[in-house]
Order: structure tokens, then sequence, then C-alpha cells
């Protein structure tokens, strides 16, 4: 796919309407209501969104362009086990709603880490041109229109979302039918649903993906900073709970349809692998591959299909632009703002504006850089989200439902944590993946051109007439499995570069993996979906046990506590969006946002 372009004008046309339509819907928003002048409209939306658009808000915050072309991929490579993650959905979406939210809701923090204080704790198209666009787009509708622009272009971006892949699968239906790509899947091993193997190496399993992917949903819309100041814009607890239930059809119906998606690629394909064959050279291209492939003769669908994946990278980046802006005010500025000084709340808005501005500009320059990664960063990424993930969910559950646990414990249990999952993700190595059988026997033979690297291992020379021959051993990285060693046979006089691949002089070995320790080795084989809740388990109980060696905590705020393990917090009432205040000097303690630093002669943000 790479060199060559499959966009028409009408595509052009399609994708730059997407972008425009997004940038037009922050000057709206800009010159509208309150002008973005306030924190409250800046940063929640001045608490006046529906259930509806926030619910789409958060889908689409879940759902980037990284998860939808993924989750195809995976169907397609490894078969449709990971569709049980969906049960993990259903299952965490009350815990979130009532163990969590409710929590935030009765502090009203704008940062989610400002808890963590007051507990005391702590396709053709270029791709330069794509993150140039995607980074300025998001940059330039955030910070003018603030976090009503966020979710109104999240609800058009998750349409969008929508109607990508349903392209793709209305076509695949077409071409084969729905009892047709189920039959050729189950002929090509792809349908699993009911891996109950307990070894936690097995990669996904009904227990890995229902238990783990708890974990993973819980920090995400639980104790996440973009997720939990987009419910925030809701005025009442209520309604923000309704918008979490609301969400998850949304989440599961975008989900299987994109892991039926995988399917129609595996029907089209299952003669004739494009990754094998080389067309393409990443998996991550199968699914945009399938629309050129079959759909790119419609004028404007590539477009469309192209615009749809777009607004997932434009959902995810919007929302952290707006969220790492708020934490940044909240959490490492106005804690130092001298208490005699103050902030008027304009300077604060307009500061914020600011780092928006900066974040954009820091997510486009690190797009750039990533690409010196490979595309090792994707699962570089996902290993992080698990390893970090998992501990600070811990931390925060520890602060909601543990009364005695303390600074020293808390803080033992998130470095321990943090350290532990780290090096399970990271250790090496890693067993091979589990990939599924990919023919060939349908495509037409061609040769494969490559240029070898300087990478041999042995060379074993040989004479052959007037020609001596050199037997070369190298390994080529493939991006997605093992390095996989290859055994060519050239001329010694032939060069390093453009060598075409022939049976003749090719043989595909397996490659030798690296040794260790059989502890090492069981230990970093653990499947990925376990990362979170080792990591959640590791922080409790350091947490738990060191703070019971170290006397315990004395301080206790019937505010910081759940319900569940707190009678005094399930007597305040949960509608508290503008009874903060009050509701401290009830109960003798004085407010604890850093946000009081802000000039009394406006609104300040602890009314907020």
């Amino acid at each position: 796919m790479e060199g060559k372009s499959y966009f028409g004008i009408t595509d052009y046309i399609i994708f730059a309407l997407v972008l425009a339509v997004s940038s037009v819907i922050g000057i709206y928003f800009r010159f509208t209501g309150g002008k973005q002048k306030t924190f409250k409209e800046y940063l929640l939306a001045d608490k006046s969104m529906s259930v509806l658009p926030v619910a789409f808000s958060l889908m689409a915050s879940f759902m980037s362009a990284i998860t939808i072309l993924g989750v195809s991929k995976e169907n397609y490579m490894f078969g449709t086990q990971f569709v049980v993650i969906n049960i993990s959905y259903i299952i965490s979406t009350p815990i979130v709603c009532y163990l969590y939210l409710p929590v935030f809701f009765r502090l009203q923090n704008i940062s989610v880490y400002e808890v963590c204080s007051i507990y005391k704790m702590i396709l053709g198209v270029s791709l330069t041109w794509s993150i140039i666009a995607v980074g300025v787009v998001c940059t330039f509708y955030s910070t003018l229109g603030g976090m009503k622009a966020v979710l109104i272009t999240d609800v058009f971006q998750s349409l969008l979302m929508f109607v990508a892949v349903f392209a793709v699968v209305t076509r695949g239906v077409m071409d084969f039918g729905v009892a047709d790509i189920f039959r050729i899947a189950s002929e090509g091993g792809r349908l699993e649903f009911t891996n109950l193997s307990p070894d936690p190496r097995v990669r996904h399993t009904l227990w890995s993906l229902g238990i783990g992917g708890c974990f993973t949903y819980c920090s995400l819309y639980g104790v996440n900073q973009a997720q939990v100041q987009r419910l925030l814009t809701i005025r009442d607890l209520h309604r923000a709970q309704a918008s979490l239930w609301v969400q998850w059809p949304i989440l599961t119906l975008l989900s299987l349809s994109t892991s039926f998606a995988g399917l129609v690629l595996y029907a089209q394909y299952q003669t004739c692998d494009p990754i094998k064959n080389g067309r393409i050279s990443q998996s991550d291209q199968l699914l945009p591959l399938y629309v050129v492939e079959t759909m790119g003769m419609v004028p404007g669908l590539s477009g469309l299909f192209v615009s749809g994946i777009f607004s997932g990278s434009l959902s995810t980046v919007s929302s952290s632009v707006n969220s790492l802006a708020a934490v940044t005010i909240y959490d490492f500025i106005l804690p130092f703002v001298p208490s005699h000084l103050g902030l008027k709340e304009k300077q604060a808005t307009k500061i914020s504006k600011f780092f928006a501005c900066v974040y954009g500009s820091i997510c486009v320059a690190v797009a750039f850089l990533t690409q010196l990664l490979g595309t090792g960063v994707l699962q570089a990424s996902l290993t992080i989200f698990g390893a970090v993930g998992g501990p600070l969910l811990s931390l925060f559950t520890m602060g909601m439902l543990c009364k005695f646990v303390n600074q020293k414990g808390a803080m033992s249990g998130l470095i321990l944590g943090l350290v532990f999952t780290l090096w399970i993700g990271f250790g090496q190595p890693k067993p091979p993946l589990p990939f599924k059988p990919l023919s060939t026997e349908g495509c037409p033979s061609v040769n494969s051109t490559v240029d070898i690297p300087e990478m041999f291992i042995t060379e074993i020379s040989q004479n052959v007439g007037n020609e001596t021959f050199v037997e070369k051993i190298l390994y080529l990285s493939t991006n997605d499995s093992d390095v996989t060693m290859l055994e060519l046979s050239t001329p010694l006089s032939a060069p390093t570069k453009g060598i075409t691949l022939l049976p003749s002089n090719l043989t595909v070995m397996d490659a030798p993996h690296k040794q260790s320790t059989p502890f090492l080795h069981e230990l970093y084989a653990i499947s990925y979906m376990w990362v979170a809740a080792i990591g959640f388990m590791t922080t409790l109980v350091v947490g738990v046990v060191v703070s019971l060696a170290t006397g315990g905590n004395d301080i206790l705020d019937p505010e910081l506590y759940s319900s569940w393990v707190c009678s005094q917090a399930a007597s305040i009432s949960e509608n508290l969006c503008t009874e903060k205040c009050n509701l401290t000097s009830k109960t003798g303690i004085a407010p604890v946002s850093s946000s009081t630093t802000l000039n009394p002669e406006v609104e300040e943000m602890s009314h907020l």
C-alpha cells in the first residue's frame, strides 16, 4: 500500500469536510454561550451536558482508531476469543457507576488526581500530513470550544466510526453472506469463544478477558481523568450514571461490529494473505486494504472510511488535550499560587487554553517521534497502559474503601505495583504469538524483492563451478511475530540490497529464542490481559500490609469514602454540584481543593 495513492478528488473533499465540521464546532462554542471565559464552561461544559452526548463521547474515547484497526486484525489473525471481553464491560459498568463515580461527584474536583492529594497519596494518504491534520484540528477546536466542543465533536466522530465499520460489514455480507462468513471462519479455525484454560500464560481465555478486562475497564472509566471529567459535565449523579449505562450498549455494538469486520477480512483473504503476499507491510493495514480493494471504485467511499478512522484519533487526542490542561492547572499551578495573591478565574481559563494549545503541539511532535519506534509502539503502549492503570486503580480503590490505609502504605503499594507490572510487561523474552494459519495458496506467483541488512549470523562458503556461493543466515524482524530466521544462498558477488527472494534460494526456519531462567521465562509469558489485575492486587496487598504495620490512618473524612463503607457518606445528598463548600463546613473540615487560590472577586473553582 505504501507509495500508492487510493484517494480521488471526491475522497479528499469528504475528508476535508469532516475536519472542517470539527473545526466549525469549536468556533461555534467559542462565540456562543459564555464564550469559554470561565473554568466551569471551558473544562466542565458549564455542567449543562445531557446524557446521550456524554455517552457517545465516553465510547469514542475508549474506541480509538488503534482499537478499530486492532480489533479487526485480532479476529483475522488470532480468532474471535477476544470478543469475550465484552462480558467484562457489563460486569464493570455498575462497579464504576456505584463505587467510583459517587465519590468524584461528592468532591467535584475537575482533576481526579487532586483526590490523591486529598488522600495524601500520590492509506495512500501521507502519514506526515495525517499527523499534522489530526493534531492541528484537535488542538484548534479543543482550545477554542473547550469541553462543549470536545463532546459534540465526539458525537459526530462516533457516528463516522460506525459508518466506517458498517461499510465493511455491509460489503462483506453482500459478497459472502453471514452464514458463509462464519462457515469460512470456522473452517479456518477462527471461531473460538470458550477457552477455559486456567493457565495465565494463555494469551486470551474466558478468565483473562472476563476478569482482566474488568480491571482495564474500571481503570479507564472509574479513575481516568478524561472519562471522569466528561461525566462531571452532567449536572447530577443519577444522569451521569445513566450516561455510563447508555454508553455500554453503544460500545458493545461497535466492538462486536469491528470483530465481525475481522471475519469479513478473513473471508476475503482466506487463500491469499496480503501480508505474506507482500501487498501490505503491516497487519494494521488490513482493514484499509480491504476498503480500497473492494469499495475503492465508488467515489468518496474511501474518503468516508478514512474519515471514520481519523475520527477515532480525533476523539482520543482531543480528550487528552483538554484533560491534560485541566490536570496542569489544578495539580501543578493552583497549589503553588500564594493564597494572599489569588488567581482570577478569567486568568486561569486563559492559562488553561494556553496549555491546551501546548499539549496539542506536543501530541503532534510525539506522533512523529513514534515513527522511529516502528510498529512495536502499539504493543508497548498497551503494555504501559495495563502496567500503570492497574496500580492507579488500586490506589483510588484503597482511598475510597479502606479507612486504615495511610500515605506510607499507599505510596509503597503504588511504587512496587508499578515496578512489578512494568517488569512483567517489558521483560524478555516473550513467547511467540499464537497466530492462526494464514494461506497464500490463492495468490498469484510473484517474486519479492527486499533489501538485506548486514546482520548475518553465519556465513558458509561453497564453490560451485566458477562462482563462489555463500550461505548466509540472517534475522529479519517482522511486524506481528517474533524474529524470523531466513537461510539465504546467494553468489558471493551479489549485493545485499535488492535481492529477489525465490523458493529456490530461500528457506524459512524457526527462530531461536533467547534463553532465560525457568522462573523468569514463565513470568514473562503471562498474558498481557492479566497485567492490570496483577498491578491492582500487588498495590492493594502491599498498601494494606504497610499501612497496618505503620499505625494505620486516624484522619477520616466521609466525603472521601465510598458510601459502601461509610454510612455517614451515604446519608449525604448525591446532588452536590453547588453545595461542596457548605458540606465541608458542616463536617468541620476546610475545603481541600487547590482551586481556593482563585481570587474571590469572581466565582471560585470550589463552587463548580
